[in-house]
């Protein structure tokens, strides 16, 4: 049997917005929450409805916060599914460039 990639709880962390953008320095203080009370990987731009409705650069701007404000200490899954598959593939380099541990598609 395989070991497996991830064990534990993973969180689909919501996106915060301001009027403008993703809201950065809240997301930051919803990751700090989840590192303190025990959760074992963060799910950025997944299926949660937020992240269909963000820019490509958003999204990417969104999931390298979250590698970098993680730093290593739980593992960051990127959200990168879309209906166009060569979108999906774009988005999936640009995530995995960027540090993500693996690819929600």
């Amino acid at each position: 049997m395989k070991k497996p990639l991830f064990t534990g709880s993973g969180v689909a962390i919501v996106t915060p917005f301001t009027k403008e953008t993703v809201d950065l320095p809240t997301l930051g203080k919803l990751l700090d929450f989840q590192m303190k009370n025990g959760t074992d990987a963060i799910i950025v731009c997944g299926t949660t409805g937020e992240a269909s409705t963000m820019s490509y650069r958003e999204r990417m701007r969104t999931i390298e916060f979250c590698v970098d404000h993680v730093d290593g200490r739980l593992p960051v899954i990127a959200g990168t599914g879309s209906n166009n598959t060569a979108h999906a593939v774009m988005m999936s380099k640009g995530a995995a460039d960027l540090g993500a541990d693996a690819l929600l598609v």
